[in-house]
């Protein structure tokens, strides 16, 4: 807007001092034209008539460029609370926040903000207070950020308490990752006096690591059902949170919703995309996680004596190097394909319940070397399928045969050649600690 318009308006005020629109308008103009003095004084003499919400959005607007973002916060905190859900006024509030370096009212307001115009963005903001869309937080619908309920990401009631009914007698094989968990975690709970004499606490981390599918999950809830202790088991979108510092929180509470409940197994499967290295991070927003992570398994703040920390990874040398260090996953343990007993019990448990002949599941777990749990329950899928196909061009349902479950054998390979290619790198030539010399063992290589 030119002076002479602006000066027009000052002479039409001098007829009209009380005219308030038009001294709007003249304090509009000024901003505008970034005179922002004169501005804010029209705005000041607009307010002293009455609290007129664009005076004041205008006054906010004047101290947020102003760089006087504390004045900025107050005022449009005011519109806000009386109901004003004006983009603007959401806007540089959740900015004056942002200035201020109040990260977590500035979520809260972003929140706000796009719950009343979901199809506003703002690259500045996002950047400021939402982790990268390539970042942890990839799986999350973003459909589901703006419900009206929606507070901080975290549900307390969803986190899931069980009791298992399973234990040690019902895991087949896996003598040796028994053992270790007995020692570490069920025999301090049975003499707890023992091992408090020597100065070891009750509780602690394993860390269970090998090729997918072969029963990490299944041996963390044998252990809660060993030492008749609550159970947790966590995934990622548990966890992670869009929001910058949401991730955190979770974790924490999630924590404490375990130490509440002693005995407890907190079981975390995929605990590398967690725990990766910190190193390997280019985001602050991941590494604060892990520091999270670790603080929690120290238990600095809290007291964790009775809980029972039970981490997962397929990728074992993707996680931080801290996780290793006394206090935290200090037992690291190989979890291999099962053993030909062990398979053998896997084939009787997922044919219980199907339509069998004379299955000989000896011969059966002979030939399925080095198939994992998963495998196995695939090959059972593909025989059903191909005994469908059959049943539908007879019309007559026949059983499973040790014949039909042979064939499909062939039809699929063992899933875990794939990952000990992977793992036998590691081990030959980054197995300076010893840590991968189980891997070495299994594939029956000298050191």
């Amino acid at each position: 807007m030119d002076d002479k318009t602006i000066q027009n308006l000052r002479e039409a005020l001098e007829f009209s001092p009380d005219n308030i629109p038009l001294r709007l308008h003249l304090a509009e103009s000024l901003r505008l034209a970034n005179m922002l003095e004169e501005a804010e004084e029209e705005y000041e003499i607009i307010l002293q008539y009455q609290a007129e919400p664009k005076a004041r959005i205008g006054l906010a607007l004047i101290s947020y460029k102003q760089k006087n973002y504390s004045k900025a916060i107050v005022i449009l905190e005011s519109l806000i609370q009386e109901g004003n859900k004006d983009l603007d006024t959401h806007l540089f509030y959740t900015r004056s926040l942002v200035r201020s370096n109040d990260i977590e009212q500035a979520i809260d307001a972003y929140q706000d903000l796009l719950k009343y115009h979901p199809e506003f963005s703002d690259d500045e903001l996002d950047k400021e207070l939402r982790l990268p869309s390539n970042g942890a937080g990839d799986d999350y619908d973003e459909d589901d950020d703006y419900d009206d309920d929606y507070d901080d990401g975290f549900n307390e009631s969803s986190i899931f308490i069980e009791k298992p009914e399973i234990s040690f007698k019902d895991v087949g094989g896996m003598e040796n990752v028994k053992r270790e968990i007995d020692l570490k975690i069920v025999q301090p709970l049975l003499h707890p006096e023992i091992y408090k004499a020597y100065g070891k606490k009750i509780g602690g981390g394993i860390l269970l690591y090998g090729p997918p599918g072969c029963g990490k999950t299944y041996i963390a809830k044998a252990t809660a059902g060993q030492i008749n202790a609550k159970f947790i088991s966590l995934n990622l979108n548990d966890i992670l949170d869009m929001w910058i510092g949401n991730s955190e929180k979770n974790l924490h509470r999630i924590f404490e919703v375990a130490r509440n409940n002693t005995p407890c197994v907190l079981f975390i499967d995929e605990i590398d995309a967690l725990g990766a290295s910190r190193s390997d991070m280019k985001q602050s927003a991941g590494k604060n996680l892990i520091n999270q992570f670790l603080q929690e398994l120290d238990g600095i703040s809290n007291d964790n004596e009775g809980l029972l920390v039970l981490g997962a990874t397929n990728m074992p040398w993707h996680l931080d190097t801290a996780f290793r260090r006394p206090g935290r996953f200090d037992r690291i343990l190989f979890v291999p394909p099962p053993d030909a007993p062990a398979r053998e019990a896997i084939f009787d448990l997922k044919l219980e319940e199907k339509p069998t002949t004379a299955i000989d599941t000896k011969a059966l777990a002979k030939k399925a070397l080095e198939y994992s749990g998963a495998d196995i329950e695939a090959v059972i899928d593909i025989a059903i399928e191909n005994k469908l196909e059959d049943a539908i061009k007879s019309g007559v349902p026949q059983p499973l045969t040790t014949k039909d479950l042979l064939r499909s054998l062939k039809q699929h390979k063992p899933s875990t050649k794939e990952w000990f290619v992977t793992a036998k790198n590691f081990a030959v030539y980054a197995n300076e600690s010893g840590l991968y010399d189980d891997i070495l063992h299994y594939l029956k290589i000298k050191k």
